[in-house]
C-alpha cells in the first residue's frame, strides 16, 4: 500500500468517525479518536454488509458512507456497554 492509499484511508476514517459522532449525539473523540472509530467502523461494515448481502457500490463517497454506518454501529454498541 502506497502513501497515497494510507492517506485516503485515514481521511475516509476521520470523516466517517466525525459523521458518526454527529449522528450518535454525545460521542466525539477528537481527530485521532474519530479516525480510529471510522477505521474500526469500516472493518465492521466490511464484515457485516457482505454477510447480509448489502452492496453500496464503489468510490470514495461509498467508502465514507460504508465506514460511517459501521462507525455508528460501533458507537451505539459502546453506548449500550457503557449504560450496562
Amino acid at each position: 500500500m502506497g502513501i497515497e492509499s494510507i492517506l485516503v484511508f485515514l481521511i475516509v476514517g476521520a470523516i466517517a468517525g466525525w459523521l458518526a459522532g454527529l449522528i450518535v449525539k454525545g460521542f466525539g473523540f477528537g481527530l485521532i479518536g474519530n479516525m480510529v472509530v471510522g477505521i474500526i467502523g469500516a472493518f465492521i461494515a466490511g464484515f457485516l454488509f457482505p454477510a447480509i448481502g448489502i452492496s453500496l457500490g464503489t468510490g470514495v463517497l461509498s467508502a465514507i458512507l460504508h465506514a460511517t454506518i459501521g462507525a455508528v454501529i460501533l458507537l451505539v454498541l459502546i453506548r449500550i456497554v457503557k449504560q450496562a
